[in-house]
């Protein structure tokens, strides 16, 4: 990797690290360290039972928290370091494809789009499935344009995207939409003196041997399909609002995107850009050369075959489209912007749009790293410190079980222990790291109020505005049992009651 490309790719690992640690975990992330923090046979366990989509990033996410530990620095860093890497694959391919000029305004571009953002500071897969995506492309466009007649050596880097292709979908099983693109991209790329058809065949029969790698999670997730049932219960996406919200984060920086994206269309396509000297020159009537409409075509359909395939198989099939899962288009959306830019003239405007780009994505950014910058107000750490500063050893605890699962206050208690420690957990009564599940197994309050014997003290944490009548059940099983409330705190989403005796 060259110099400039690392560059690149300290600038997008630094984007992303920066103020990463600020928000509180979430529901998602929490499962990410929960499953990540089990032994290996309880992982394995886990993973057979559900979430085996994840299960290759948790088994790094297992050996990184090891090294590095657990924090929100610590875990999230991994993703930050993932948008490095992806962010220099992302100047390689656009410099391969186009030009080293339209591969700098890209980088930058994919590092500071607010999806690339977003991913860089969480504790998921996303952005480890998008730095593999994009380097594999690399890989295949070096297959597809290379002068390499060794056939063994040749033999080797197929086999190495074929690795690199099933890698990603381990990681993510939507890489799995990006076939079609670089299907694509083996039929426009290779070179048609060395025959097309020839380079197409070897990418099938390397893509054959990448899903067949891959059968194993494609085969468990169909198994474990359920497990994303949650996305039918969401109002439909429309698809005004993918386009603003699966990449931009809001809509003037939206706006300015897809007209930049429709500009490299028009311009490219009816003939009015050519390369000249390693950069995308002036609009002129000369017809545009072939690789540059090529590429641009791939980066097209990068970008809208998952999207549309995602939204048309929610309608006609089953829940499947979620903001989230369009990560891995990101180096696409930012390779076609960047051509876009390259085509403005005078020079100077590139960088006005390349700074009107980083300024209104800055707003999400900034919403991003706020303290309640997770799933619209998450505030685990909040709750747990407000637990910290006041319960003392010997003190019980009781959770909201009431919301689904990721967003169950007692998450608190796993990512946060710190705080928890010498309280008693009235309601658990399996830990999660002796099921082969995501989550404790609980049992309601009322049948547990023996447990409360001896106890002065109980800290209540609830969700605010959901499952009334559970909640008001555990309050009035501690009242009948002599508590009353002494103090209560409300912060983002969670409310923390304190009842003494």
């Amino acid at each position: 990797m060259s110099g400039l490309a690392s560059l690149l790719g300290l600038f997008g690992f630094l984007v992303s690290v920066a103020g990463s640690w600020k928000p509180s975990f979430w529901g998602d992330e929490a499962a990410s360290v929960m499953s990540a923090e089990r032994s290996i046979p309880g992982l394995l366990s886990l993973l057979g039972n559900v979430d085996a989509v994840h299960g290759a990033y948790y088994f790094v996410l297992h050996a990184w928290i090891d090294v590095f530990g657990s924090s929100e620095l610590s875990t999230r860093a991994l993703s930050a370091l993932a948008v490095g890497v992806a962010t220099a694959g992302t100047f390689v391919l656009a410099r391969t494809l186009i030009s080293t000029r339209v591969g700098v305004i890209a980088a930058l571009v994919f590092a500071v789009l607010p999806r690339v953002t977003y991913m860089g500071a969480e504790a998921r897969s996303a952005a480890v499935a998008t730095a593999v995506a994009v380097w594999a492309t690399v890989l295949l466009v070096h297959l597809l344009r290379s002068r390499e007649k060794d056939a063994g050596t040749r033999f080797a880097l197929w086999a190495g995207y074929a690795v690199l292709l099933a890698v990603g979908i381990y990681f993510f099983l939507y890489v799995l939409l990006l076939v079609p693109a670089l299907g694509l991209a083996a039929l426009l790329l290779a070179p048609k003196e060395r025959g097309r058809m020839a380079s197409l065949r070897a990418w099938a029969l390397a893509t054959v041997t990448g899903l067949a790698l891959a059968a194993p999670v494609m085969l468990a997730s169909v198994e474990q399909r359920e497990q994303i049932a949650f996305i039918g219960r969401r109002p439909p996406i429309a698809v005004l609002t993918a386009a603003v919200y699966q990449w931009f984060g809001n809509t003037p920086l939206a706006v300015l995107a897809w007209g930049l994206v429709l500009l490299a269309v028009l311009l490219v396509f009816a003939g009015l850009v050519v390369r000249g000297r390693g950069r995308v020159a002036a609009p002129t009537v000369e017809p545009a050369i072939p690789a540059t409409r090529a590429a641009l075509a791939v980066m097209l359909a990068w970008m809208i075959v998952p999207s549309a395939a995602l939204l048309v198989g929610t309608q006609l099939i089953t829940p499947m489209y979620s903001l989230r899962y369009l990560s891995v288009c990101t180096p696409a959306v930012a390779i076609a912007i960047a051509v876009g830019i390259a085509c403005l003239r005078p020079r100077w405007t590139q960088t006005v749009a390349l700074v009107l780009i980083a300024a209104l994505a800055m707003p999400s950014y900034l919403d991003q790293r706020g303290e309640f910058g997770k799933n619209y107000g998450a505030d685990l750490r909040q709750a747990a410190e407000v637990v910290r500063a006041g319960a003392l050893p010997g003190d019980a605890v009781v959770f909201d079980e009431s919301v689904r699962p990721s967003r169950k206050p007692r998450l608190a208690l796993h990512v946060y222990p710190e705080a928890f420690t010498g309280l008693n957990d009235i309601t658990l009564d399996r830990s999660f790291d002796t099921t082969d599940g995501l989550w404790d197994v609980t049992l309601p309050l009322a049948d547990v109020t023996d447990r409360l014997t001896g106890t002065d003290r109980v800290w209540v944490l609830q969700i605010e505005g959901s499952g009334e009548n559970r909640r008001g059940d555990d309050i009035r099983s501690l009242q009948q049992l002599g508590f009353t409330v002494t103090s209560s705190t409300m912060l983002k989403r969670t409310l923390i009651i304190e009842m003494a005796r």
